[in-house]
């Protein structure tokens, strides 16, 4: 019942960028923080609740009521929001069957579904564009190709076809694009893709975007047919060309409609073909956009002559390369670049390769050195860093670096200017790496200095169940000092986020925790060392055992009673003893376990406590005496003793301040319900006195969370029988009083209630 709430942990104030030094930054900061739109809520509704919705088909397969319609947007909007979800399967895409959703631009990057849900549920549609990248089944590319030219509006009309990373057995044919007549994008990066398929596009009378990246082409002469057309071209990573660089160089001179060019290569390769490029002067008339990452020799001399004689040019990639560093691209306006010479240039090369691991591992790592003492809050390059990790999941390099540069941009106040939302999301990314990667340490450790963060802890929304298990299991890793103060100081927040339901369900991580813990406090007791971490470890026992009996059976079979004893004869310190009465506060709530604190040592510290003159020590240790004189049994061969404790906590409380006085401890309930026991015991007065002193107390501080909670758990009632009561003490019926009063004066929407 009873827990220590966190001073210093409330909300802070979001603090957004200077839009005259940051104006993406603002427009991440609004946009983030704005709320979802009011279709966005409705579609994730749906979704939610599909099973319930949709009735299911012979085969399995939901289907929509048949009186429900969804226009063309809309319908494009609901799969796209499935597919970021990852809950297209076989199953719930047999909703796209029949004309119920009218498709069009379709995106089902990342989905496992199979060649026949597919036919079944999106060959039908008027597509006029399609993104079936890095598909997680069984359905490869031609059968994605064969699927949709069985219907002929769709042969005429997909303007845009995006394949990449899409599988095609060694052994298939060559894949029949050119029944395609309206295409005009096509990306097969990273597909068996040859030379005789790309004969087969180059022939499309429409093609205008082409990237065959990291494909099985060696010779590109083809491109020669569609040279009067084509003006996007990516070709990077090109293993397998044969060809010699003045054949290549030939080509791309005939390519005179071309406004955007990708010959990027991974730094290793040591390419030199875009050395040879920048020198020639009659090539690319047109270009606006020039990818030669991780091209070897490229200096910025070359890069600025090229560009000064194309000065309509937009963006220039140069990561991985030794140009890009001339005050020529910090000054030329309208000149994006994608490279290493600042955290500009890094920003821009995250976006341009957020589909490319290599550039962007690299990319994290340049931005991680770049932001190790940044004292300025960026939203817009945390967003960045949520992208990679995002993108590529199970690429531990990319994950690790991410989790690195998350904690340089979110470190102490600098999450204060942070949105919510994106906190979240970044939150919760890295507890899915560490959910694929449960085995690398430092990933973990960076997971554990995130959570260190008071505004993630407090304001930000993720699987603190999740993260309660997490920090749990390291607390018990035996880590270095530093990272065991973490854990605990973490522990003892999470605990107060978790229901009593979510708490029973961590039955192996809370036994471990619980002992790990008292572990920790006997050691420090035992060398006299009163230091953060015994103060943290004693602040998260008393938030674990709050409201869970499981945590308070650890606690006393672990030989916790005896260990918070010898810390009670060890430390005199108000701080100190004000944390093990909270705990045993909890404990006493148990009615199965509140006898096993009826022994000597624990009346005889309690009784002495009752009368310490802090008042948040008075006020626990008496709580702990009114839980355990209110049963009889315990007692049975020391009534006396009990007779005496009765009379020196009525005694006490007529000498305590009024309820609404101020205590150093800001005690919480998570309910009053362990308080209606004592609220009925009037043959006790002093026990029935503390519990109507312990709720006036709290409603006076936080009126709209407790006198709600009287409400909600129909504690009211028993207020008004104590005032009406004959036998009941004048003292505890005044108390009674005040609270209704201010429950009254609080809440004037229930004045309805039957109050007498």
């Amino acid at each position: 019942m009873v827990h220590f709430l966190h001073p210093g942990l409330s909300p802070v104030t979001i603090v957004p960028p200077d839009a005259q030094k940051d104006a993406l930054g603002r427009c991440v900061v609004l946009e983030e923080a704005s709320p979802y739109s009011l279709v966005n809520i409705c579609l994730n509704v749906l979704i939610a609740n599909l099973e319930k919705l949709c009735s299911e088909r012979p085969d399995g397969t939901l289907c929509l009521p048949e009186h429900w319609s969804f226009p063309q947007e809309l319908a494009d909007r609901f799969l796209g929001v499935m597919t970021w979800q990852g809950k297209l399967t076989d199953r719930t895409v047999g909703i796209f069957r029949g004309n119920q959703m009218k498709l069009k631009l379709v995106n089902i990057q990342k989905a496992d579904i199979s060649t026949p849900a597919f036919i079944k549920a999106f060959c039908h549609h008027r597509l006029i564009e399609l993104d079936a990248s890095a598909m997680l089944g069984d359905l490869a590319t031609p059968d994605i190709i064969r699927g949709l030219c069985s219907n002929s509006w769709i042969r005429q009309n997909l303007r845009c076809l995006l394949l990449d990373l899409t599988s095609i057995p060694r052994d298939s044919r060559p894949l029949f694009f050119r029944q395609f007549t309206g295409l005009r994008v096509l990306s097969v990066f990273n597909v068996y893709f040859h030379n005789e398929d790309l004969a087969n596009v180059s022939q499309l009378p429409k093609l205008e975007s082409l990237d065959i990246s990291s494909t099985l082409v060696t010779d590109i002469s083809a491109l020669l047919t569609c040279k009067d057309r084509l003006k996007s071209l990516t070709m990077h990573y090109m293993k397998c060309l044969t060809m010699t660089k003045p054949q290549i160089l030939a080509v791309i001179r005939e390519l005179k409609c071309l406004l955007h060019l990708d010959i990027s290569d991974h730094r290793e390769l040591k390419s030199d073909l875009a050395f040879h490029l920048l020198q020639q002067k009659d090539i690319l008339p047109n270009v606006v956009s020039l990818d030669i990452s991780g091209g070897s020799c490229i200096t910025d001399g070359a890069v600025e002559l090229f560009i000064r004689q194309r000065p309509t040019m937009q963006f220039v990639g140069l990561f991985a390369t030794d140009a890009g560093y001339s005050d020529f691209f910090a000054t030329k306006q309208g000149l994006r670049v994608a490279g290493e010479a600042n955290i500009i240039q890094i920003s821009e090369a995250l976006k341009q390769y957020r589909n490319r691991p290599c550039f962007t591992k690299e990319a994290l790592y340049k931005l991680f050195t770049e932001t190790f003492s940044v004292q300025v809050t960026m939203p817009a390059i945390l967003k960045l860093v949520a992208l990679g990790m995002r993108n590529h999941p199970l690429d531990l390099p990319v994950q690790f670096t991410a989790s690195a540069c998350a904690l340089n941009l979110t470190r102490q106040g600098l999450a204060r200017g942070m949105p919510v939302r994106l906190l979240s999301e970044v939150t919760c990314l890295l507890f899915k790496a560490l959910k694929n990667f449960p085995h690398y340490q430092q990933l973990q450790k960076n997971c554990l200095l995130s959570l260190t963060n008071s505004r993630i802890l407090v304001d930000v929304p993720f699987d603190r169940f999740d993260a309660a298990k997490f920090v749990m299991r390291w607390l018990c890793k035996h880590e270095n000092p530093k990272m065991q103060t973490m854990a605990v100081s973490i522990t003892s927040i999470l605990a107060l986020q978790l229901s009593p339901e979510q708490a029973a369900q961590l039955k192996e991580e809370l036994f471990m925790a619980v002992k790990e813990l008292l572990a920790i406090v006997k050691q420090k007791t035992t060398e006299n060392l009163d230091d953060v971490t015994f103060l943290f470890t004693l602040k998260a026992l008393w938030n674990l055992t709050d409201e869970s009996p499981a945590a308070c059976k650890h606690f006393i079979e672990n030989q916790g009673l005896a260990i918070f004893i010898q810390v009670l004869e060890t430390f005199s310190e108000p701080a100190i003893q004000s944390k093990v009465l909270g705990l045993l506060n909890n404990v006493a709530e148990v009615r199965e376990l509140s006898a096993k604190l009826v022994t000597k040592d624990v009346v005889k510290h309690v009784s002495v406590l009752l009368h310490s003159k802090e008042m948040e020590v008075s006020y626990l240790a008496a709580g702990i005496i009114a839980h355990l004189t209110s049963d009889k049994q315990p007692w049975m061969s020391c009534d006396l003793q009990r007779s005496v404790l009765l009379q020196d906590l009525y005694a006490t409380i007529q000498n305590w301040p009024g309820a609404a006085c101020k205590m150093t401890a800001l005690v919480t309930y998570r309910s009053f319900k362990a308080f209606f026991p004592l609220l009925g015991n009037f043959s006790q007065p002093a026990v029935q006195l503390w519990a109507l002193w312990a709720m006036y107390h709290v409603c006076s501080k936080n009126p709209s969370k407790y006198c709600k909670m009287l409400v909600e758990e129909k504690g009211l009632q028993l207020l008004c029988d104590i005032q009406e009561h004959n036998e009941a003490d004048a003292q505890a019926q005044k108390i009674a009083t005040s609270i209704l009063d201010d429950f009254r004066m609080h809440f004037l929407n229930y004045q309805r209630l039957p109050l007498r």
